[in-house]
């Protein structure tokens, strides 16, 4: 019998074991909590649209996400006849892997984490940005022109707003002198719940934030690559199947990593807004938190009219990155010029 209590469980093979463990475990709840977001994604559409939304397939609808799962995956893939065929096949699972990739350094609780690493800010960024590439490649290798203006319009959109979420997440680590979450997160935990969050001093980088995400994701208003007058899906156009349900669990991963990034900057994390409450209901009040932000994003697309490529760029280039790099330079100027204030915000957190 394997004596697990006696077991040296840092050496390698067995670190490496509890580390790929702990990899299918998240991937698993991911793709599970997924299946039901999206379905609460649709209710939340219904119910503003006054409809009932998926309520068929299974009691009140639960089994719809699952249903189409099935339908995708079951599906013929069609691969058009001019297409790239490994780019083609290739560009969807770069997308989604990256999709996942990014949740590695994501605490979900204390010490619930993948790699908690120093950097896991840079190493988010890092991931993202390579996210372009697989859009790039879907709208390239389709071989026609509307998919690829589309993936050129999405790369776009995701580097420009990518440039002022960059500033706003940098005024928060000024804050906190520190690139790691898990520090972010428990610098919000000094006594006072609630009022310790950081979307109090930065409510309006908050603010920005949470529109940058909706264009980093292209979230309604913001869907342009993927409207063209409603008659073609952006980069999406040629691909069905099982390519097209990667590509969508890859979009709906991100905006949950959004959504998850939003708790962990400026709502506490797992901390709850009461001070006093028992430490391991630290994963619920997360998820809780990333529920209520997918919400927002729900009711966005469901009552925002859409916007036009141009005003996009404008609110981008023209708003948000100039307000958010003056925003990051009073910041700095005040806690250099003003030492006493560093150790004032230090105090009345504390």
């Amino acid at each position: 019998m394997i004596d697990l209590v006696h077991r040296d469980w840092s050496h390698p093979i067995w670190a490496t074991i509890l580390t790929a463990l702990q990899t299918l475990g998240l991937m698993v709840v991911l793709l599970v909590s997924l299946a039901f977001l999206l379905l609460f994604d649709r209710k939340v559409w219904a119910a503003v649209q006054m409809r009932k939304g998926p309520n068929v397939v299974g009691a009140f609808g639960l089994l719809q996400s699952f249903a189409d799962f099935f339908k995708f995956v079951l599906k013929e893939i069609v691969v058009p006849a001019g297409a790239d065929k490994t780019v083609f096949l290739v560009a969807p699972f770069i997308t989604f892997v990256l999709a996942f990739i990014g949740w590695a350094v994501v605490p979900v609780g204390q010490g619930l984490v993948v790699a908690d690493i120093n950097v896991g800010i840079l190493y988010l960024f890092a991931v993202s940005s390579l996210g372009v590439y697989g859009i790039i490649m879907g709208g390239w290798a389709s071989n026609s022109k509307y998919p690829f203006l589309g993936s050129l319009r999405s790369a776009a959109q995701m580097v420009s707003y990518e440039v002022s979420l960059g500033f706003i997440i940098i005024s928060v680590l000024l804050l906190v002198g520190s690139m790691n979450l898990t520090d972010i997160v428990n610098s919000q935990d000094r006594g006072l719940g609630l009022l310790n969050w950081h979307f109090i001093p930065l409510f309006p980088l908050f603010v920005m934030f949470f529109i940058s995400a909706l264009a980093e994701t292209n979230r309604p208003p913001f869907d342009l690559p993927e409207a063209e007058s409603e008659l073609v899906a952006g980069y999406q156009v040629e691909y069905s199947s099982t390519p097209y349900l990667l590509f969508m669990i890859g979009e709906y991963l991100n905006i949950v990593l959004m959504c998850s990034m939003l708790t962990i900057l400026f709502f506490g994390g797992w901390h709850s807004p009461i001070p006093g409450l028992p430490a391991f209901l630290g994963p619920l009040w997360f998820g809780l938190k990333v529920v209520f932000f997918f919400f927002l994003f729900a009711m966005v697309k469901a009552i925002v009219p859409r916007y036009r490529y141009d005003q996009l760029m404008r609110i981008g280039w023209k708003i948000f990155l100039p307000t958010s790099i003056v925003y990051l330079v009073i910041m700095a100027g005040l806690m250099l010029y003003l030492p006493g204030l560093a150790d004032w915000f230090q105090s009345w957190r504390g």
